[in-house]
């Protein structure tokens, strides 16, 4: 078995859209970056990655590759989810929490476990999602960014 830990931030500008999860939530701004932005894709790939002790999406999926400008974060995943088939890892399960002051996420967590188990091959019992606030303290609860945190455990298949 191998744990993995993930973490990624994104500021909040106008002009983008807010993806989350793989789900659109409808908001007055998105999240700046290379990629779709999608904070809580980001630290789940980057937990399955580490686990697997194979780097992480920098390594993976460069900001400095014009392939993956405005890249859908759920198609990486999946490759991700490729990457674990053809290191015979599969998921026991996978914790992960939203950092956001606004907008509320929980009418979208549901679809968001989907999306993810869906891409990871993994029953929706495995994916935990859950979101916090921070009371208005840091970057997150001043507005200014979303960020995202997972832990993974990960096993080896049998063969």
């Amino acid at each position: 078995m191998k744990v993995g830990i993930g973490y990624d931030v994104h500021a909040l500008v106008e002009n983008r859209k807010l993806i989350i999860g793989g789900v659109y939530i409808p908001y007055e701004k998105g999240l700046l970056g290379h990629s779709d932005s999608d904070v809580l894709i980001h630290a789940i790939m980057d937990s399955l990655l580490g686990a697997m002790g194979i780097g992480d999406i920098g390594k993976l999926f460069p900001d400095s590759d014009d392939a993956y400008k405005d890249a859908d974060s759920r198609v990486l995943l999946r490759r991700v989810y490729e990457i674990m088939q053809e290191n015979n890892y599969s998921i026991c399960n996978l914790d992960a929490v939203i950092i956001a002051q606004k907008p509320k996420m929980s009418p979208y967590i549901e679809e968001m476990k989907r999306n993810i188990a869906e891409d990871l091959k993994s029953d929706v019992s495995n994916i935990s999602i859950k979101a916090t606030t921070t009371e208005h303290l840091g970057f997150e609860g001043r507005g200014e960014g979303i960020g995202a945190q997972c832990v993974c455990l990960l096993e080896t298949k049998e063969n």
